[in-house]
């Protein structure tokens, strides 16, 4: 799941949704409507990347209300699906969060199905591991970046997916920090403020370059609020004297149990604190009933990356985030 790329996803009133066709190529550009999914599933696809590679299915995120008629857009040439894109978003959502479902016959069309469709939100393309190491592969993954690209987009940040299962092992707590809940948003927002001072997240970093510390912690608490998984699972870690030094999120998203946030204040950093946090929202989402667990960094984090090596998190996918 992303957070939005500092503009609202643009929701489709349906009486005023129009159909572009260009009259020099008969391409027909189109959201679906009710019924109409399987004709999105129709187009051919090796299911090399996205998320049919890691066998996911449109049909079924959409019969759970994940995807949408009005966020499900389709490009046609003789009534032959050509290029088609799907928005996702959360069923109590009202507004997709994210582009992650991007597939095509027809790489023009596909360029101009992005230019076309009224919505605008990150897109995150899933990959297998070493995925530039498969020729085919790569080139499936990099038709679409480059697509993306030319309808306008920008890679931001290539990410590591782990998936955490029992078979992993639990590795022990440290013992060096103690944790506890705190049930003021306004103290999560400060801490949150904190830990963004020299964060090596690209989506923090962007947000800040942009908008400033306030809203990039902002908008870090307003995704973490909006994830399913109970508020009272949230801890802030401090050394044995009261000393602040980060902030660890088990959570749930609409599937899985999940790492949501791992954070060190500045001032903490060096000690290898990440780790011990890490640790205890893995205990912690365990105890909760998980036998898997989500998580996920920045491939360029490398700290961060080590750290969920070093817990025993394999690598499920990796992921590129255009915005």
């Amino acid at each position: 799941m992303l957070p939005p790329d500092g503009e609202d996803a643009e929701v489709l009133n349906r009486e005023h949704v129009t159909t572009r066709k260009d009259p020099m190529t008969d391409l027909v550009i189109r959201p679906i409507i009710a019924g109409e999914e399987h004709l999105f599933d129709s187009l051919p696809d090796p299911a090399l990347v996205g998320r049919a590679a890691f066998g996911e299915s449109y049909l079924d995120m959409a019969a759970a209300g994940q995807y949408r008629p009005e966020w499900t857009w389709v490009a046609l040439r003789d009534d032959t699906v050509v290029a088609r894109a799907a928005w996702w978003g959360g069923p109590g959502d009202t507004a997709p969060l994210a582009l992650d479902w991007f597939d095509f016959t027809d790489a023009d069309a596909a360029v101009e199905l992005l230019r076309t469709a009224p919505l605008r939100a990150e897109y995150s393309i899933s990959l297998p591991p070493g995925w530039r190491d498969d020729p085919a592969v790569r080139a499936q993954g990099e038709a679409r970046i480059d697509a993306a690209t030319k309808a306008g987009m920008s890679v931001l940040v290539e990410r590591y997916r782990y998936r955490w299962t029992a078979d992993c092992g639990l590795p022990a707590r440290p013992g060096r920090l103690e944790f506890h809940p705190e049930p003021d948003d306004a103290v999560i927002l400060d801490v949150l403020r904190r830990i963004g001072e020299g964060s090596l997240d690209a989506h923090t970093r962007h947000t800040i370059a942009t908008s400033g510390p306030a809203a990039a912690a902002q908008e870090e608490l307003d995704l973490l609020r909006w994830l399913p998984g109970p508020r009272d699972w949230w801890r802030l870690a401090r050394t044995a004297s009261g000393t602040l030094v980060g902030i660890i999120v088990p959570a749930r998203n609409h599937s899985d149990p999940i790492v949501a946030f791992v954070g060190v204040v500045p001032e903490q950093r060096g000690h290898g604190y990440a780790y011990d946090l890490l640790v205890e929202g893995t205990h912690l989402l365990v105890e909760g009933g998980a036998t898997e667990i989500v998580a996920a960094t920045d491939q360029t984090n490398h700290p961060m990356a080590a750290v969920f090596a070093r817990a025993g998190y394999p690598v499920e996918r990796e992921r590129v985030d255009l915005v």
